[in-house]
């Protein structure tokens, strides 16, 4: 008991300290805050830096707690209808991670939400004055998504059995009362880029158009594609720490398989994301195309080139991961003549998309030169060459995706042949297609080379489905080299994995400087301008350690997350329902093989105890 009470009068002192900072920085004067500042100045730190290191940190724990759902609910529906307890028991552990970073989010929202009454009061009345009404809406969706969250994790085992049904319904009802909080807080983010249902005075005229602007969609598709990702990843991450410091062989089986999941759904979303960015940047460029030019063309111009070295970061990584993994699968030796040349693919593709258009040259270089443009390394500058080895970088990824998934197995289907025919007729198809139209852009015009892009998208989108198509059935009830023996796997993919979440996370950090740097000294995008002492886009340098040092903060915070949730399974054997242990065998139902190659992933029973499942 005295122990308990010592432990609520800490938490009281913590509280009480935090609002006496919080009011500190706040206005104590009542006949200021009669006067009604357009701007007030946070303490030291300035209100621009505090606004956007909470603004990003909530963005980060939102994108995690709606993305991570998602994927948790299919994999929750793939053990429901396959009556297989060890996907259950990967989707509650999903759900759990999630529900432990919920609360974390609403007070990191409910703080941004002071934040900006508090020292950008002008902005937050404007902004109220056209979004008032969906603040009602969003509120409401906020709670039902938290009670519909509480019920979907604490009814777990209350919900099962022939009341499972009600259940995955919930985790679907969660999902989409998710996205529709996704879309609604877009609609206030995209307006302050495009703004729209409105008069030359800025007066609201319609709150549909206001909500439904030119960058809408385009965002609401980007961004939900990016959550899977961002969820993916800092799953996999969480696997990969549980991994490392797993003192058993059934522990480190049981999180190299939940790594494996987490980064399988990453890299599926990933695959499609760069297509989701490419068309809303299209949109901005119809906008406004001053905003394009400058977030493309101006001084965010070497923005661009860190970004294609996280994204490079990405998918090496990504693929390394993958050919690591196939390392524990008996029979995957025949695939792995093709890692050379995949390797040799990917080098080549990131170091053209690293390649600056203008180099950073003395005037003696630029003379001898010619230019600033280098004779050579120019023509690898342009986004001719970038789009093109993006599209064969993605298609190098799917294709190490492919090779992943069938290292232990063999058709036994009569039709073998030809379908793999199909499938490589399919990739070099592509390659040609994709090299071709990137290589004719340099003859046509900018607007013609940007229609080229859409094809080489499609062409690629279109080679993916094929594949996949004909790789389903062709592997299904395929004879077994071997069971995968999860958990010995090299440590050295668990620090990728984690590379991984920390490089999207920092990567995301960048992109949301980009869309918001773009509007310059506007707060609404021609609309309401900021007009505050801090009214000038930081510098690239500036935005970087700003970035990194929230980065630094949020696996840091994700870090004590995760460890005050693992304190409840201490002295405990078991959680929800026993851990999968490593099977021994494969399996070739029909049904499981969703998200691993083969199903020799681990597996409980109704008892507990390990046990393959007989083909």
């Amino acid at each position: 008991m005295a122990c308990d009470a010592r432990n609520k009068l800490v938490c009281v002192l913590l509280v009480l300290f935090a609002v006496a900072l919080l009011g500190s920085a706040l206005p104590v004067d009542a006949q200021d805050a009669s006067r009604e500042p357009a701007y007030r100045a946070f303490p030291v730190l300035g209100s621009r830096l505090v606004v956007w290191a909470v603004a990003q940190l909530h963005l980060n724990f939102a994108a995690f707690i709606l993305g991570c759902p998602i994927f948790a609910v299919i994999i929750e529906i793939i053990g429901w209808r396959t009556r297989d307890q060890r996907y259950d028991w990967l989707a509650h552990e999903f759900v759990k991670l999630t529900f432990a970073a919920f609360s974390t989010t609403a007070l990191l929202g409910a703080l941004l939400l002071f934040l900006f009454v508090g020292y950008y009061p002008r902005f937050w009345m404007y902004m109220t004055s056209i979004f008032f009404p969906t603040y009602w809406v969003y509120a409401l969706l906020f709670f039902g998504e938290t009670f519909i969250v509480y019920l979907w994790y604490y009814g777990w085992e209350w919900l099962s059995g022939s009341r499972k049904w009600i259940h995955v319904s919930l985790g679907v009802l969660a999902n989409l009362v998710g996205t529709a909080i996704l879309f609604v807080a877009n609609s206030w983010v995209t307006f302050m880029i495009s703004p729209g249902g409105i008069d030359e005075s800025g007066r609201l005229t319609s709150l549909w158009a206001a909500i439904y602007n030119f960058t809408w969609m385009p965002l609401n598709v980007h961004r939900l594609i990016a959550n899977i990702v961002f969820g993916g990843t800092i799953a996999a991450a969480y696997a990969a720490f549980r991994f490392l410091s797993a003192e058993t062989q059934e522990e480190r089986a049981r999180y190299d398989w939940m790594g494996y999941v987490g980064n399988f759904v990453a890299i599926s979303a990933f695959i499609v994301l760069p297509f989701a960015g490419y068309w809303l940047g299209r949109e901005i460029y119809a906008f406004n195309q001053t905003m394009g030019i400058t977030m493309m063309g101006g001084f965010m111009s070497w923005l661009w080139i860190v970004q294609a070295i996280l994204i490079g970061i990405l998918f090496l990584g990504s693929n390394y991961y993958l050919w690591l993994g196939m390392e524990r699968i008996p029979g995957s030796e025949r695939y792995r003549k093709f890692v050379p040349p995949m390797l040799f693919i990917l080098t080549i593709g990131f170091l053209i998309w690293a390649t600056p258009r203008t180099m950073v040259v003395t005037f003696d270089e630029a003379r001898a030169m010619g230019g600033t443009h280098h004779p050579v390394l120019g023509f690898f500058g342009v986004m001719s060459a970038k789009n093109t080895v993006v599209n064969l970088m993605i298609l190098t990824t799917f294709l190490s995706y492919i090779l992943y998934r069938r290292a232990n197995r063999i058709s036994t289907k009569p039709w073998v042949k030809a379908g793999m025919g199909v499938q490589w007729a399919a990739f070099a198809v592509t390659a040609v297609i994709v090299v071709f139209f990137g290589v004719y852009g340099y003859f046509v015009d900018s607007l013609t080379r940007i229609g080229f892009s859409v094809w080489q998208v499609l062409a690629v989108l279109a080679c993916i489905v094929i594949v996949m198509a004909i790789d389903i059935p062709m592997f299904r009830g395929a004879r077994s080299t071997g069971a995968i023996r999860w958990g010995t796997i090299a440590a050295r993919s668990q620090y990728v994995l984690i590379l991984l979440a920390v490089t999207f996370t920092w990567l995301m950090g960048l992109m949301g400087f980009a869309r918001s740097g773009i509007r310059q000294h506007w707060h609404v995008y021609g609309v309401l301008r900021d007009t505050s002492a801090e009214a000038v886009t930081p510098a690239l340098g500036y935005a970087a350690n700003v970035i990194t040092v929230v980065t630094i903060i949020f696996f840091a915070l994700v870090t004590f997350i995760f460890w005050l949730g693992g304190l409840g399974e201490r002295g405990r054997t078991q959680g929800h329902a026993p851990a999968p242990m490593i099977a021994g065998g494969s399996d070739s139902s029909e049904g499981a093989d969703v998200t691993a190659p083969s199903e020799a992933s681990p597996r409980i029973d109704c008892a507990g105890k390990a046990g393959a499942r007989k083909s």
